[in-house]
């Protein structure tokens, strides 16, 4: 007689990397239909779908629901109240990371344009900057931003932190660093010629970098933002971005999808990637990982892990 139930999507490889756990039941619920069983230990809802789904939850005894992505925007909408919901802190960190890089250095190094030239089979001849020697600004000081700034350790590269709140903080390689809070934002923007976004969206990061933070940036900048969406206000950005005074790399928009008609597209200077920072090989691992510890964890009686919400 199994002890715990633990409910998973349909997501690809996640429910045959976790059988075989001893005293443990799977089922197979996409919150899409009623609930397969009265009682769910842990629900984990699909990685895509969105939070709508989660008012399912409100039809059965549920412990525990753990999330796949980090951000949880939107969720305590549709989350029954009171309900306990942990994120995926230690899943995406390490994916989202090395995006925020590859965007940096793509468009840094003017990869976008040499793909373009060789697509025409033309050898296209031209400098661009470095990222060797730039002021870059981290927005964001949690594990995504701390994974960032380990992977720039290497590229000998200028970097100031900003935060909800200024303190100072060990980074992952054991040094204690100075953050700045998001009240200093606009005096940092000044001197940074690459700034790199990483904080979740909430009230105060919505439009965090509006038209008179951009304003700040100096003349040529890269705005790279692997966050969300509505952390940066669209218009205000495709205003600059059709100036040519600044540029972007990005992971994530608003809108989101971008419609193939958004002016956006057409932008100079700009480079999209459609949401896909967590999204690697590396998350099914961890993932499977953090479901089994969150088992380990409801069987000791002991607190689960990443609770951001209920409980």
């Amino acid at each position: 007689m199994p002890d715990l139930v633990v409910s998973l999507p349909t997501d690809p490889g996640l429910r045959e990397s976790l059988e075989g756990a001893p005293g443990v039941e799977f089922v197979t619920w996409d919150l899409d239909g009623p609930a397969p069983v009265d009682r769910i230990d842990i629900a984990v809802p699909p990685y895509w779908g969105g939070a709508r789904r989660l008012s399912r939850l409100g039809e059965v005894e549920v412990g525990l629901v753990q999330w796949q992505s980090i951000g949880y925007n939107g969720v305590d909408r549709h989350l029954p109240e009171g309900l306990p919901f942990a994120n995926a802190a230690t899943v995406h960190e390490t994916s989202t990371a090395e995006l925020a890089l590859a965007l940096t250095l793509a468009a840094q190094r003017g990869l976008p344009e040499f793909v373009r030239a060789g697509d025409e089979h033309r050898w296209q001849l031209r400098s661009f900057p470095s990222l060797a020697d730039r002021r870059v600004l981290l927005v964001g000081y949690g594990g995504v931003g701390k994974a960032i700034e380990a992977r720039l350790s290497g590229f000998e590269v200028e970097v100031t932190r900003v935060a909800r709140s200024a303190r100072e903080e060990r980074n992952l390689a054991g040094e204690t660093v100075s953050v700045h809070a998001f009240s200093e934002l606009r005096d940092c923007l000044v001197g940074a010629e690459v700034v790199i976004l990483a904080v979740p969206l909430t009230p105060e990061t919505q439009h965090l970098i509006d038209g008179d933070a951009l304003a700040a940036m100096p003349d040529g900048a890269l705005l790279v933002n692997v966050a969300r969406g509505p952390v940066v206000d669209t218009d205000a950005l495709v205003a600059e971005l059709r100036s040519g005074r600044l540029r972007a790399a990005l992971d994530v928009t608003d809108p989101e999808p971008l419609p193939e008609d958004h002016p956006l597209w057409d932008c100079p200077g700009v480079l999209v990637t459609p949401h896909v920072g967590g999204d690697s090989s590396a998350m099914l691992p961890r993932m499977v990982a953090l479901i089994r510890r969150q088992i380990d964890r409801m069987r000791a009686g002991e607190a689960p892990e990443n609770l951001v919400l209920g409980g």
